[in-house]
């Protein structure tokens, strides 16, 4: 499929133009339209978000489109999502499915199996191992994410020294992260001293962050792919009162991490974006494909500059769960 580069603002309002625009051809369907949304419950920051996003699209097209309806199911782990996608195939005539996989290979097969019968299939965020089965998929770049903050990272040591890393949820989108920063690190001295999954959550980053200092007596950097391991980090260091860490980096530009790159906190002085209303944009689409009878196929992937200091403020909303 066609990946398509685009920055997330236009992306956002480009799609709800489109489905604005069709509010006229509504009324003209001859059939409802069911559009399942299945995506992890609130486990973290990011998926509140995720949640909360999720929600608004559905009040939005369900309010704008009278013969669509959204169904919206959150999951606490794969196996429950598996559980959940199987009763609402088995109960439900699925038009469309969007789905935000809780791990990618746990919930390929099932998601092939509605796929089989015919079901419009929109993949978000974290891709499934075979990604022929998706019409559409909408994520961030995570190459981009994990290859920028590297380059960052390599600049400001000097292209020397010795970091450790946290990895989220085994994920294709955890694996393009790594790779996009490893890929990076290994053309510098810069030596990965140890790198362990945390499952993008803010306590396991904190136990394995206090185990990484135990273990190791300098650490010049530490990188988390996520926003909710980061702080679970810095709290780790704080308690240690360790000084030899000069920079802890995260990922996905919580408001909270842009609070601290607005201010110019030295330890975290960047961040990168990777916006959880990702999913709205996916539903919208999706309803697009009905409702204006418009072939949303393809493959788009949001940009993830650099947040800094002078930009912040462009990714910085308050009033965001997230």
């Amino acid at each position: 499929m066609k990946s398509i580069m685009i920055k997330a603002g236009m992306f956002v309002s480009g799609i709800a133009m489109a489905c604005a625009m069709s509010v006229g051809s509504a009324g003209a369907q001859e059939r409802d339209i069911t559009i399942a949304v299945s995506i992890p419950a609130a486990t973290h920051g990011w998926t509140g978000g995720v949640v909360y996003h999720a929600e608004q699209a559905e009040k939005e097209i369900e309010a704008a489109f009278p013969n669509i309806d959204v169904v919206l199911s959150t999951a606490s782990s794969a196996t429950a999502q598996v559980s959940a996608l199987e009763d609402l195939s088995a109960t439900r005539d699925l038009n469309a499915l969007v789905i935000l996989p809780f791990t990618s290979e746990e919930l390929t097969g099932p998601v092939e199996q509605v796929k089989s019968k015919g079901t419009f299939i929109a993949v978000v965020d974290r891709g499934l191992t075979d990604p022929s089965i998706q019409d559409l998929y909408v994520a961030g770049d995570n190459i981009a994410v994990g290859a920028n903050t590297a380059r960052w990272l390599s600049d400001k040591l000097g292209g020397e020294g010795e970091i450790v890393v946290l990895r989220g949820i085994p994920t294709v989108i955890d694996d393009e992260r790594i790779k996009g920063f490893s890929d990076v690190i290994a053309e510098t001295n810069i030596k990965i001293l140890d790198i362990q999954y945390a499952n993008w959550n803010q306590d396991e980053a904190f136990t394995l962050m206090q185990d990484y200092l135990a273990k190791y007596p300098k650490i010049d950097a530490v990188w988390a792919n996520d926003d909710d391991m980061l702080l679970g980090v810095i709290e780790a260091v704080d308690q240690a009162g360790r000084e030899d860490i000069k920079y802890a980096l995260g990922g996905n530009g919580m408001k909270q991490v842009i609070e601290m790159v607005k201010e110019g906190n030295e330890r975290t002085p960047i961040s990168t974006p990777y916006p959880p209303s990702m999913i709205k944009s996916a539903i919208y689409m999706t309803a697009g494909q009905f409702a204006g009878q418009a072939p949303m196929r393809g493959s788009f992937l949001l940009d993830a500059p650099l947040i800094t200091p002078e930009n912040a403020d462009q990714f910085y909303f308050p009033d965001s769960p997230f």
